[in-house]
Order: structure tokens, then C-alpha cells, then sequence
């Protein structure tokens, strides 16, 4: 169990008593059934990457069939060598099959299909492309990196996100552009409006599929793929692949290829824990108390709730720690605010709902904290997938009763 030292009332040997681990489910699977998680599933120690663990691409971006303009902002961008889901995944979109990516949050799928894309783009400057995203986060990010990678190549994209005027995006959508990135609920509105058409769209990408039927987007997302050209190309990147998901891929995918880049559910440069809240303590307090050590550098931390969040946030603030909240009922400019503070370490602590679980590339983070238990194991694990990215180790805390 983790252990909370307490910098408000130290005690003989400079920590808070350290209660014993019991678990009483011995017998209980360790799957997740119900609103009920195994708490022994939040407990893992993080394992060093061996030598021969080190992964070794099949291509290098120099040896890969695109332009060379292209290649020079990749290189300019600090990408060295492929991850691999993007040395399996970019010369399968190139070749223009369809392809399912499954691959683990922080894998950079991102690029996976953003490079092969914007090569199509620059061979053919009436390329359409369409990528959904389950929320406006992802969406707003995934336009950040295609800018970085088309930074003076006249290559343009609109994003369409609820929560933003519609007003401006339509202007935006008459502007000049090659793709756009939505959330299925105002890419419907847009169509309906007679905004968007979609009849010209020959290349479309799910990013977090998984994470869109979840939200119940299932008869938004087919309706946007029965409207796009009937010669297509699409390509799905999911971290699970549901019965739900299958029935998708049945229906609009042809001869897809299928690459899994999963290989455990959490990642190994995690150390995750638990901490354990008596009855009579207050659990802000113990927060708090873990949030003013030093090495809690940049941390995020969970609730279930929106009114949790914002209470939480509120209650850090009245103790001196810097922080924000981010959650649905937060307007998008306030978020994106948050989210940069955050990004930029001009904050050191962020307080989200799960709509900043999925997709966001967040740097060093180095704490996850579910301050409230997720719904399911599937949160649990897209939530600490925030830290412990890249070569970096990170540290996830679960707050129990």
C-alpha cells in the first residue's frame, strides 16, 4: 500500500501509519463484473524495459514510401525510428487497404495514420478525409499534430466539436480544406443542416472506436460511413475490440488488416497502488497531504463526477495548490484554457472527469490519481495510461475505503 507521508502533523517516524493490505474476495475473479473492480487489480509494480525488449522497426521513415517534403517534417519533428503500431500500420494505409489498428493508448497511432494521410494528400490535393473522435479533446489535439506535420505545405483542417459555435465552424467549412475532425453528434448536426457533405470523403478514420459506442454514438457513427463515398478507404483504431465493433467492421470494412499492437493491459513503467482512506478521515485532506511533497510534479487526478470535480478543484485552490477542472459541462475555450495551463506546467494539477481518459497526450505527467473508484476496469485503464508514457516511469494511485 502506498505510503502518505504527512507534511501537516508529522509523526515519530515521519509517515502516516501504515494500515495492513486485507482483502476478504479471495474467491472473487479478478475480471471486472458489475460496478464492482478488484482492488488487488490496482496493485503493480513497475517493471524496468530490458535490453531485448527494445523494439526494432522493419523501416526506418527515411526507407518509407513518401514524399520527401514529408519526411523532412517528420525528421524536423524529432520522430526517429517507427513505434510500433506505426511501422506495422503506415505501409498498410499506403498500399490503401482498409486496416483495424488495435494498440494501447500513448502507442502513437496518432501518426499511425496522420503520416500515410497527409502523403495522399500531397500526391492528390482533392483528397477528402473524415476522422471521428469521441470527444473534443482528442479532436482539438489530433488537428494540432496534423498542423505540425503540414506546417507550410497549404494543407488545411477544420475541426467540428460540440460545445464550440457552430456558426464559426460552418465559416470554417467553407474555407479551404483537405479533412475534417468531429464528434459524430455535431458532424450529424452539420449534415443536417446541409453543411457538410460527405459524398467526396475517400478516406475515414475511427480513432478510439471503442470509446464512441461506449458514448452510444453506434447509429451516428454508421450513418457517416453509409454517406461517404462508396470507394473508401477506412481505418479503425480501437484499443478493445467488442461484438459491437466486429458487427462494424462486417458491415463497412473490406478485406480489412487487422494489426494488435496490445500487449498487456497496463502499461509496465507504472507503478500503481492503492491508498487507503479510514473511515473518519477526509479524504481532501489526505489529498491534499500527498499533493504538497515534491515529487508529485504533475498530476492528474480522477472523480466520477462533474460536481466532484469542480468541488475538488475548489477545495485544492482554498488550500494554495494551483489547479483547474476539466469536465463536459465546461465550455470548450475553458477547457482547452485548463488543458494548456496544464501542458505548459503552468498548473501542476489537473482535476478531469473521464472525458480526459481517452486520447489525450498529455507530457510528464508524473501521478494519475483516481480520487473516486472508475465505473469500470477499462476507465481504470485508460485513465493511468496518462502517465508512464514514452521511456518515462509513472505512478498511478487508487483512492479505497
Amino acid at each position: 500500500m502506498y505510503n502518505r507521508t504527512n507534511t501537516r502533523q508529522p509523526r515519530a517516524n515521519n509517515g502516516w501509519k501504515k494500515r495492513p493490505f486485507r482483502n476478504n474476495s479471495q474467491s472473487r475473479s479478478r475480471r471486472f463484473t458489475g460496478n464492482t473492480i478488484d482492488i488487488r487489480r490496482f496493485v503493480n509494480k513497475a517493471e524496468k524495459v530490458k535490453t531485448e525488449e527494445i523494439f526494432k522497426p522493419r523501416y526506418s521513415f527515411a526507407e518509407l514510401e513518401i514524399s520527401d517534403v514529408l519526411k523532412r517534417s517528420i525528421i524536423g519533428r524529432g520522430y526517429k525510428t517507427p513505434t510500433p503500431i506505426q511501422d506495422k500500420a503506415i505501409p498498410v494505409v499506403l498500399s490503401g487497404r482498409d486496416v483495424i489498428g488495435l494498440a494501447n493508448t500513448g502507442t502513437g497511432k496518432t501518426a499511425a495514420f496522420l503520416i500515410p494521410i497527409i502523403n495522399k494528400i500531397l500526391n492528390n490535393p482533392e483528397e477528402k478525409v473524415l476522422i471521428v473522435v469521441p470527444t473534443r479533446e482528442l479532436a482539438i489535439q489530433i488537428k494540432e499534430e496534423f498542423s505540425l506535420f503540414t506546417r507550410g505545405m497549404g494543407i488545411y483542417s477544420v475541426v467540428v466539436v460540440g460545445g464550440a459555435s457552430i456558426q464559426r465552424q460552418i465559416m470554417e467549412l467553407r474555407s479551404r480544406h483537405n479533412v475534417v475532425i468531429g464528434t459524430p453528434g455535431r458532424l450529424k448536426d452539420l449534415i443536417d443542416r446541409k453543411v457538410l457533405n460527405l459524398s467526396r470523403v475517400g478516406n475515414v478514420v475511427l480513432d478510439e472506436a471503442d470509446r464512441m459506442l461506449d458514448m452510444g454514438f453506434i447509429n451516428d457513427v454508421k450513418l457517416l460511413l453509409s454517406l461517404v463515398a462508396k470507394e473508401r478507404q477506412i481505418m479503425l483504431f480501437s484499443a478493445t475490440f467488442s461484438a459491437e465493433i466486429e458487427k462494424l467492421v462486417r458491415q463497412f470494412l473490406v478485406n480489412p488488416e487487422r494489426i494488435s499492437i496490445v500487449t498487456r493491459e497496463t502499461s509496465k513503467q507504472i507503478d500503481q497502488d492503492i491508498v487507503r482512506v479510514a473511515g473518519g478521515e477526509d479524504k481532501i485532506e489526505v489529498l491534499c497531504g500527498m499533493l504538497v511533497q515534491t515529487h508529485f510534479e504533475k498530476v492528474l487526478v480522477f472523480t466520477r463526477t462533474k460536481h466532484g470535480a469542480d468541488k475538488l478543484c475548489k477545495r485544492l485552490y482554498e488550500k494554495g495548490l494551483k489547479s483547474e477542472a476539466i469536465h463536459g459541462n465546461k465550455p470548450q475555450n475553458r477547457r482547452q484554457r485548463a488543458l494548456k495551463m496544464f501542458k505548459d506546467s503552468m498548473i501542476n494539477i489537473l482535476v478531469a472527469t473521464d472525458v480526459a481518459a481517452r486520447g489525450l497526450d498529455i507530457p510528464n505527467v508524473s501521478h494519475v490519481i483516481n480520487f473516486d473508484v472508475p465505473a469500470t476496469y477499462e476507465d481504470y485503464v485508460h485513465r493511468i495510461g496518462r502517465t508512464g508514457r514514452a521511456d518515462q516511469k509513472g505512478i498511478a494511485l487508487t483512492f479505497v475505503d
